[in-house]
């Protein structure tokens, strides 16, 4: 007779990584999706999912240098690839960046999680804003150490609070995040907040962990400002990658530039290099992409100027919530998202995981709670601008039409869907 085994069980420190975004209401979706029904997945920047394709010419870059891509590359990266970053450092400013500064990895992520796992001992602290994106708050779970999270309220724009910052740095604190632009409300930070961040990082010899992936998508009078030619007196890490500006997200190719006060950070420079030699190399095809990316037309002015696909689908969220009886807005100024909340006044019980899995089974359009940005508030979600305008304005259409039902009539939703965070 057979003995019944226990479950496999996972890692314990799995409980408390929270990644929403393609969890328990993106299954859900995809199991709607098989079901037949025709569900407008907002939950993911995934430009080649609405159709907004890679440039042409990168493109021919890679099919042109397929022949030099079938070995291993370097673990840090193509000179090609690495110096044509170099150089773009080189333009803002920052006149003594080289190649040897620069690493590439599997986008972004990965390198996120390389920086991290060099850096942490169990028990220590990194600053991560709140709204996060969460594999911020994950990566630092995942690598033994506590994820600190530092207020970007909305009634500040979603700006961070400089004071908050500096009331929880504590011994144990090693590093601190920037997302500008930022993932999930838009914000884009002026010059004298990134300056005051820079200035606090240095006081207390914290590396800045600078994610950068959408410095191109910026709106209207908004500009980004790169950390990196702010922050002279500390270690500062700058992310960036083809998949957001440059349309490119499976290609996953993402870098990491190390600036600042390099002389101190040798040790653990070669660190993370010998991580990352563990794993090989990067994707080597999408590599060779990058020198025709950063060197070529920026094709993305098009689409967030007046007229563009983003701009225009940017606008149609903007004056839906505006009509709206429910929704407020602080507009976003840069990315790919908007962060709209439920007025407390209007719905006092509002539950945003409860909406989210009551919209997607009623209306079938898949949102992000906001609280699963590591926020305390149950009152936004987040939903991508990638769709064209008419569609996001269909959408919010049905995510009015859903409220009003709401307000008018309380519904007991509780045992609709399990929508905790997977």
């Amino acid at each position: 007779m057979l003995t019944m085994k226990p479950p496999i069980q996972p890692a314990s420190r799995i409980d408390e990584v929270r990644y929403e975004i393609r969890g328990a209401l993106a299954r859900r979706a995809r199991e709607l999706d098989q079901q037949g029904h025709d569900v407008l997945h907002l939950n993911i920047g995934n430009p080649g999912a609405f159709g907004l394709r890679t440039p042409e010419t990168m493109r021919r870059a890679v099919v042109r240098n397929l022949k030099y891509s079938e070995a291993y590359g370097p673990q840090t990266g193509i000179f090609p690839a690495r110096e044509a970053v170099a150089m773009q450092f080189q333009s803002r400013g920052l006149t003594e960046t080289r190649y040897h500064q620069v690493m590439i990895g599997n986008g972004v992520s990965e390198l996120v999680d390389l920086v991290l796992r060099s850096l942490l001992e169990p028990g220590d602290e990194v600053l991560v804003p709140a709204p996060d994106y969460p594999l911020w708050t994950a990566a630092v779970v995942l690598n033994s150490g506590k994820a600190v999270h530092y207020p970007c309220p909305a009634e500040q724009q979603f700006q961070p609070d400089i004071e908050s910052i500096r009331k929880l740095i504590t011994p144990r604190t090693r590093a601190l995040v920037v997302i500008n632009p930022n993932n999930p409300t838009g914000a884009v930070y002026p010059e004298p907040v990134l300056r005051e961040l820079a200035a606090l990082a240095a006081e207390h010899d914290l590396i800045l962990f600078c994610d950068e992936i959408y410095d191109s998508i910026c709106y209207d009078d908004a500009r980004f400002v790169p950390m990196a030619p702010l922050a002279a007196d500390t270690l500062c890490v700058s992310f960036g990658g083809l998949s957001k500006v440059y349309r490119a997200c499976g290609w996953r190719v993402g870098w990491a530039v190390f600036t600042g006060t390099l002389d101190r950070a040798q040790e653990y420079m070669l660190a993370v290099e010998k991580l990352a030699a563990l794993r090989l190399s990067a994707n080597v095809p999408g590599q060779w992409a990058v020198q025709t990316a950063l060197g070529g037309y920026q094709s993305i002015a098009d689409l967030v100027a007046p007229g563009g696909r983003l701009h225009d689908s940017r606008q149609a969220v903007i004056d839906a919530c505006q009509r709206s009886r429910f929704l407020d807005l602080v507009t976003p100024m840069g990315a790919m998202y908007a962060f709209p909340s439920v007025k407390p006044e209007v719905m006092p019980d509002f539950d945003d995981h409860r909406f989210a899995a009551e919209l997607l089974e009623h209306k079938h359009i898949l949102i992000v709670p906001g609280s699963s940005f590591n926020i305390a508030d149950r009152n936004h979600f987040r939903i991508t601008l990638l769709p064209e305008a008419e569609d996001l304005a269909m959408a919010f259409s049905k995510i009015e039409d859903l409220l009003e039902e709401l307000a008018d009539k309380p519904r007991n939703i509780d045992n609709i869907h399990d929508t905790q965070p997977a």
